[in-house]
């Protein structure tokens, strides 16, 4: 059991790696430009400086190859730019609120570094593609209330090994949308008996074990933290990885062209049967409760406020899903980027419209926190506006501008003071 706790952290290590600042390399390609804030007005020109570095020196001589244009469209490329004192100059701008990125690949001894910086264009001006069904709050109100018919079956077995003097760590699952359908994950609660607001962690892409949280709950929280797959959270390491690329690769893809069997109903609803199972526990306070994620999980994070408004305060990073339609309309759309290379199959456009975050982001009535930077290609800074800036209720947006699908020790403390405080009311 221990050997397989330990090979379940290593791997969720891995996969939290999109969550950490990367590793420094030997030779760094940094682009910068020129307003410190990295904004602009639409029409006014942007200038970007590029420096070759290695140990704080520039590189002289060294081939760069590049790339410019709208963020994921680029419209201009380079190969073999020779920069005899390491530096070059470039500039662009967009007619349009939206990103420009400039990527910039140096070529030393045989090994290709990358530098990017992205630009935005009067971003808070940026308004979604995709389309709001018609009967998008019926769909999702009928298919909660169907789930709502299976009886939610809690289960909990204490996880011993993983349980701290402040807190119990339990591996748990529910009934979701259907007999015989769980969902599973890892409860976390403080040992302490008592009454204890909670936090549901909605995860990232992807197929993987879970630890739980018993630091946060010895804080006095309860936290859950599931999986979406239908599958047990604390098997042996080697079945995620199975799965991942066989039964399960590609699963966001899976029936896109149906609403009622597209593979994300059961993951929303999913969500909404978390925060139900959470609404079961009697160490529940029975009002405080947070969603938080990031990526698929910042997707998730939006999707459950905007279904369930029992969620009191929500806190997204970089959230993934947004705006599908955007490819079509000749800008970045959003993780997976379903139409960046590939021409819509008939009922897809439709279907989409019923599982894109956007059109839950309208409906959100939970005060929000949000953080992201301009630099993200996997979730790129145009989707994830494009459902920001419809969103109603309370929110901040925090900005790291040089982050990509990563953040900076900095910024997810600062979410995570964000939460706690919240939670406690202060």
């Amino acid at each position: 059991m221990k050997k397989y706790f330990v090979l379940s952290i290593l791997i969720s290590a891995f996969y939290l790696n999109l969550f950490s600042q990367y590793g420094t390399p030997l030779i760094k390609v940094i682009v910068a430009p020129d307003h410190k804030d990295w904004t602009y007005r639409v029409n006014e020109t942007a200038k970007f400086s590029v420096q070759v570095i290695k140990y704080g020196n520039l590189l002289e001589n060294v081939t760069v190859d590049y790339e410019a244009g709208p963020e994921m469209l680029p419209d201009i490329k380079k190969e073999g730019v020779v920069l005899k004192k390491g530096t070059l100059d470039l500039s662009g701008t967009m007619k349009v609120p939206g990103f420009y990125r400039v990527r910039v690949w140096a070529v030393v001894d045989g090994r290709r570094y990358e530098g990017l910086a992205t630009a935005a264009f009067e971003p808070e001006k940026i308004v979604p593609t995709v389309k709001d069904p018609s009967d998008f709050e019926s769909f999702w109100n009928n298919a909660i209330a169907e789930a709502r018919k299976i009886d939610l079956d809690p289960r909990m077995t204490l996880l011993p090994d993983r349980c701290t003097s402040d807190a119990d760590v339990y591996h748990i699952s529910f009934q979701n949308d259907r007999f015989g359908s769980r969902i599973y994950g890892i409860l976390a609660m403080p040992k302490k008996p008592g009454q204890y607001p909670a936090i549901l962690k909605v995860p990232g892409a992807g197929i993987r074990p879970y630890s739980g949280d018993p630091r946060t709950a010895g804080q006095g929280f309860i936290v859950l933290d599931i999986g979406i797959h239908g599958i047990p959270v604390n098997l042996d390491p080697q079945v995620y990885f199975d799965l991942g690329g066989g039964a399960l690769a590609g699963y966001n893809s899976v029936k896109m062209n149906d609403p009622n069997t597209h593979y994300y109903k059961r993951v929303y609803v999913g969500c909404v049967r978390a925060v139900d199972f959470i609404y079961n526990l009697p160490e529940f306070n029975g009002t405080d409760i947070a969603v938080t994620g990031g990526s698929q999980g910042g997707a998730l994070t939006i999707v459950t406020a905007g279904l369930d408004t029992r969620i009191k305060y929500a806190a997204a990073l970089y959230p993934a899903l947004c705006d599908h339609t955007g490819y079509l309309n000749k800008r970045a759309g959003g993780w997976p980027h379903y139409f960046r290379n590939t021409e819509p199959k008939p009922g897809e456009v439709e279907t989409l419209g019923y599982y894109d975050v956007v059109n839950f982001a309208r409906r959100v009535k939970a005060p929000g926190y949000y953080t992201w930077g301009f630099n993200d290609i996997t979730c790129p800074p145009t989707s994830m506006y494009s459902a920001f800036n419809v969103i109603a209720a309370p929110k901040e947006l925090y900005l790291y501008q040089e982050t990509g699908h990563w953040t900076f020790p900095e910024q997810t403390e600062a979410l995570n003071d964000w939460l706690v405080k919240k939670l406690k009311g202060e």
